[in-house]
């Protein structure tokens, strides 16, 4: 693995937090990386980690002690503000809810993360009409998401996190609220850009998921037990 190829490295990440009086290890001296145009999948039942990896992931939140560098940068030594501005240019993220602004368009969706960026109107109208159509939705970039089935709702999603061609893009269960019909159309969009060289990092507790990336994770009570192959590409 060279060095430089490396755009995520977590080094003995560990996070506790007291529950009724007692020291729950949610992460526990976790180590692993991520290369660009990689595309893993983070694997774990309710309970074992992985949501509060994924907040570490995101720079929504951090450790007890540990390392994290994000292309090239100590994100634990961040000020919040300075941790926003990594999560805004830095991480596309994707959710099961797929968390749009149900009065707004799916145009006004994908210019959002845009607008805090500072982009000109030319320019985000470029950029997020540029994302519509890579998800193939151009034709729907008025439309609200009361207007939009579950999968286009899901493919907006996709476009906002793509708007502004962030290194990583972070999906947590992207096909949790989808039927599997348009579970699949979701997860080949996902497989296809990373094809594009977008690196992916999903979360997720269905193994026929997971093997769908080129490398699973698996965590189990704050600890990463086994790492392999996935068996599907």
């Amino acid at each position: 693995m060279i060095e430089e190829q490396r755009i995520v490295e977590i080094r003995n990440v560990s996070k506790y937090y007291t529950l009724g009086g007692e020291t729950v290890k949610a992460l526990d001296d976790v180590t692993f990386s991520v290369n660009k145009g990689d595309f893993i999948a983070i694997i774990g039942p309710s309970g074992s980690g992985k949501s509060t990896l994924m907040n570490m992931i995101g720079c929504l939140d951090v450790p007890d002690s540990g390392e994290y560098h994000l292309d090239g940068k100590n994100v634990f030594s961040l000020k919040q503000r300075q941790l926003a501005d990594v999560r805004n240019q830095k991480i596309g993220f994707i959710f099961q809810s797929f968390n749009l602004l149900s009065k707004q368009s799916a145009y006004e969706n994908v210019e959002l993360p845009l607008i805090y960026r500072g982009l000109n109107g030319n320019s985000r109208k470029e950029v997020a009409m540029s994302a519509l159509e890579k998800v193939g939705l151009a034709d729907r970039a008025g439309h609200r998401p009361t207007e939009l089935s579950g999968g286009q709702q899901q493919r907006v999603a996709i476009a906002r996190a793509l708007a502004g061609n962030p290194p990583i893009l972070l999906a947590d269960e992207p096909t949790g609220a989808l039927d599997s019909k348009t579970g699949i159309e979701v997860m080949n969009l996902i497989k296809d850009l990373n094809n594009q060289g977008h690196t992916i990092i999903l979360i997720t507790h269905d193994l026929e998921i997971a093997k769908q990336a080129k490398r699973v994770i698996r965590i189990q009570d704050g600890k990463i037990s086994e790492r392999r192959e996935a068996l599907v590409h």
